[in-house]
């Protein structure tokens, strides 16, 4: 059925390398941001304003929560991939921190017990999740102001931090568990010291450059007293546990009593009430019982005099905890008030009252902030923060955010209002406006909203769910809208498994009665098929009812995907190495040409570029003078036939250079198009439909235009966070960039201007470029009390040739200034904001207003149009 050209399968499979590349080493690295720093506020486009979408509902992966004792109303929560964020009121609202730093990846957070103002945090993620993103840092931070402003204190080459220690008396004396590189070698690792508040480090314990420390913890009756867990990656025998009784200087490894072999991750406390007292929570790596629990997994050990000696303390099986993942948990923590109390975190969250012998799952009753068809206490443990004072209240982080306690864990409050949750795909439909948007994230299910949601506007979030899963979670990625019926979404989990929802159905459940599984599996008797973590299918383009979907082999169903057929042999790479845990070597992206049917592409792990002309009965490999890294993304010219993009990400191999490339003979030859930007992985490419010329891409840093197929690149990041864009999509009809960021939501910004910036308007001293009108409804579709709505706003550009103060006055039909409005003034592109109240803090009505723009060197009029709410 099948024909190869040019290269066969089996010879490509064998003269395949993965690692082509070094790792990028921290002065590269580093160097890229003040790159991106500098390229971000010199572009036209600096004055923009990206807006913040969400949603809140959600959450997301939580690394790390601090509470300074002094101030227990104040929490800063570290998301895996989201920066940090703080409260100052119990959890109620939350501000962003550490928003414009070199990383978003947070590891671990500390206050200084003696001094609330001092906190440092160590970046990375401590997770090193073969199966999808773990983040590196770029070192530890400190803020003396309580977060308002960060310093980079360096340990920038340690990637990964699992725990950051402040000495109880001492803010300048500061140890760090560094965890190193997960994907490659390296000596930034084991036990740093500092004495002198950052500005010089000691590494007091290293074991050797692939064994790197996760964490560290000290006794509070003697802080010369510390103990650190030491974790070879991704396994091995180099770790285990290491004491040190005066401060640091020397350390021994103890073994007494603590199972010998294979030992992975593990995590440690002291009881305060009772410092003799010491609990390890680890993963035992040596074989287990049986094929269904192949290693003996999740044990408690305790010490009864100071980490001399150990005893396996569990007496229940903790198998079931995290299973094979411990890998991404094992934190355990002890009741200020009671040494025999415990938690232990894996999948579920576990608590015993008897020393640690015997367990019972913690409460799963919860009340949300923003509430959800969500019943469950959300899965995956992360950290656990006890307040000192008093044992009852706990605060829990998870892949769902952020929970707080005052009854020992049984009962939970979800402070769902920090919008950091983790996108790995947007679209959008082409419905009249406001149209809508659809996500997938990490472990949050699949959500949809109004292009109109904004998270800074509304007490109620505009964002619901797709679908839940019965743990109020779900590992989604590719989310799309039925193109003929708005009512239908696709949506999919890890490793295939695809459903289609009527999203106004009886239930949110996945796999309830309002969905229906199309996930494709082969034939009886007929080898499965594979699929990634990440299965990328699409909708075609020329026909709404078929669908594609790359695992091993490309697929196709022509009636919505109740029915599947191959149409391509078995595409995938070896799966080998680190690599070979999750991943199958499959197809990571497809794209289908807009302009000539059965013209499809796909790319796989190690870096194959596939095509089809005819619909999968022959493909060609287009892989020659390509990097061999994961093909991030493939893409078809909407313009020309002939015309394909690739982009690809070296992240897995700790290699950040940008790879992207262009081919306008249908793959036959490539040529690179990424010189200009900073070395920053590269997660997407998406080509203008409105100008084949212009061309925009998601980094690890942020997004970045360029006007000229890619010859030079402007940032378009403005306003942006630091955060890493994962998808990019523009919406035709309203002419919005739609970014979905790993750690911080959707965002939009409007285009209009960026595309319109001509010559003839660069040459112009000030420039008011046509608004877009504004209707006043912010949820045509379904009714929402009025008091807790959000309020449209209208946003206003101007391009400006020199800087300077910019004034933009507001009148109404009959010439009344309604409003006035104070501008930026740097020279390019400026948004300004107009909230639709004049300046007595009165609603405008719906009308036809002149807009006005003044500067020292010129002014500039436009006409804004203001709709009435529909009816």
């Amino acid at each position: 059925m099948f024909r190869f050209c040019h290269l066969m399968l089996a010879s490509i499979a064998l003269g395949r390398s993965l690692m082509a590349q070094a790792p990028t080493d921290s002065a590269t690295r580093l160097a890229a941001w003040e790159q991106h720093r500098r390229l971000t506020a010199e572009s036209p486009f600096a004055g923009m304003q990206w807006a913040a979408m969400g949603p809140k509902i959600n959450g997301g992966r939580v690394e790390a929560i601090a509470v300074p004792t002094a101030r227990p109303s104040t929490i800063y929560v570290g998301m895996a991939a989201g920066g940090v964020w703080k409260s100052t009121n119990n959890g109620l609202t939350w501000t962003q921190l550490f928003h414009n730093e070199s990383s978003f990846a947070i590891g671990d957070i500390a206050v200084a017990p003696s001094n609330p103002d001092v906190v440092w945090v160590g970046t990375g993620e401590a997770q090193p999740r073969h199966s999808g993103y773990a983040y590196s840092g770029t070192g530890v931070f400190v803020s003396r102001d309580a977060g308002t402003t960060w310093q980079s204190m360096g340990l920038t080459d340690t990637h990964h931090i699992g725990k950051v220690l402040i000495h109880p008396t001492n803010p300048d004396i500061v140890y760090v568990a560094a965890m190193g590189h997960f994907w490659s070698r390296n000596a930034d690792r084991g036990v740093f010291k500092t004495e002198d508040g950052g500005r010089h480090w000691t590494k007091v314990l290293f074991v050797n450059d692939s064994t790197g420390v996760v964490d560290v913890v000290l006794d509070p009756s003697d802080p010369s007293i510390l103990y650190a867990w030491a974790w070879q990656i991704p396994g091995g025998r180099d770790g285990g546990l290491y004491k040190t009784t005066d401060g640091g200087s020397h350390w021994r490894k103890v073994t007494s009593g603590l199972p010998a072999g294979m030992l992975g991750r593990a995590g440690l406390d002291v009881a305060p009430s009772s410092p003799n007292v010491v609990y390890a929570y680890l993963d035992n790596q040596a074989t287990g019982p049986s094929k269904e629990q192949p290693t003996v997994g999740g044990e408690v050990y305790r010490s009864d005099d100071r980490g001399e000696h150990w005893r396996k303390a569990n007496r229940d099986d903790l198998y079931p905890v995290f299973g094979e993942f411990g890998w991404k948990f094992c934190d355990v923590r002890v009741s200020p008030d009671n040494a025999d109390e415990i938690f232990i975190l894996g999948n579920r969250g576990m608590h015993s009252t008897d020393g640690g012998m015997t367990y019972r799952r913690i409460g799963e009753q919860v009340v949300r902030l923003h509430d959800t068809p969500g019943k469950a206490l959300h899965l995956d443990h992360h950290e656990i923060w006890i307040d000192p004072l008093d044992g009852n209240h706990i605060l829990l982080g998870n892949d769902g955010g952020v929970f707080q306690s005052y009854d020992r864990g049984q009962r939970w409050l979800h402070l769902n209002a920090i919008p950091a949750v983790q996108f790995y795909f947007i679209a959008a439909d082409s419905g009249a406006a406001p149209y809508r948007v659809y996500g997938g994230t990490q472990d949050n299910a699949a959500v949809h909203a109004p292009s109109t949601a904004r998270v800074d506007d509304a007490i109620d979030d505009a964002w619901r769910y797709v679908y839940l899963d019965r743990w109020t979670g779900g590992d989604s990625y590719v989310t799309l809208g039925d193109p003929t019926d708005r009512h239908i979404v696709y949506y999919e989990h890890q490793n295939g498994e695809m459903h289609r929802m009527d999203i106004t159905g009886t239930s949110v459940m996945s796999g309830g009665p309002s969905s229906v599984r199309i996930a494709a599996r082969a034939p009886k008797g007929a080898a499965p098929y594979r699929f990634g973590w990440y299965t990328p299918f699409l909708i075609s383009r020329h026909e709404p009812r078929t669908l594609y979907v790359g695992g091993n082999r490309v697929l196709k169903s022509t009636d919505r995907g109740d029915h599947w057929t191959p149409i391509s042999p078995d595409l995938s790479d070896p799966a080998t190495g680190l690599r070979g845990v999750v991943p199958f070597g499959t197809v990571t992206m497809l794209a289908e040409s807009a302009m000539r049917p059965g013209l499809l592409y796909a790319g796989t792990e190690a870096g194959n570029i596939w095509r089809t002309s005819n619909d999968g009965r022959t493909w060609v490999s287009m892989a020659n003078g390509l990097p061999h890294k994961w093909v991030s993304r493939v893409i078809a010219s909407e313009h020309r036939v002939g015309t394909v993009y690739a982009s690809f990400t070296g992240y897995r191999e700790d290699d950040f250079r940008p790879y992207l490339y262009v081919s306008d003979d249908s793959g036959r030859r490539w040529r690179s198009i990424s010189a200009s930007l900073p070395t920053s992985s590269i997660n997407v490419v998406r080509e203008d439909p409105a100008n084949r010329d212009v061309l925009y891409v998601g980094t690890e840093q942020g997004v970045y235009v360029s006007f000229d197929r890619g010859g030079r690149w402007q940032s378009l990041s403005a306003n942006l966070p630091t955060v890493a864009v994962h998808d990019l999509v523009i919406q035709q009809q309203e002419r919005d960039l739609l970014i979905a960021t790993y750690g911080l939501g959707a965002w939009t910004l409007d285009l209009a201007p960026v595309t319109a910036l001509s010559d003839s308007v660069r040459s112009q001293s000030l420039h008011l470029f046509a608004p877009r009108a504004v209707r006043l409804d912010y949820f045509p579709w379904e009714t929402v009390p009025g008091d807790r709505r959000g309020r449209p706003t209208a946003t206003l550009h101007y391009h400006a040739r020199s800087p300077g103060a910019v004034t933009l006055v507001v009148r109404d039909s009959a010439d009344r200034v309604v409003r006035t409005l104070a501008g930026g003034g740097v020279p390019g592109v400026n948004a300004v904001r107009w909230n639709l109240l004049d300046g007595d803090g009165r609603e405008a009505v719906a009308g036809t207003y002149r807009i006005e723009a003044r500067s020292a060197a010129g002014s500039a009029r436009a006409v804004f149009t203001l709709l009435p709410r529909r009816r």
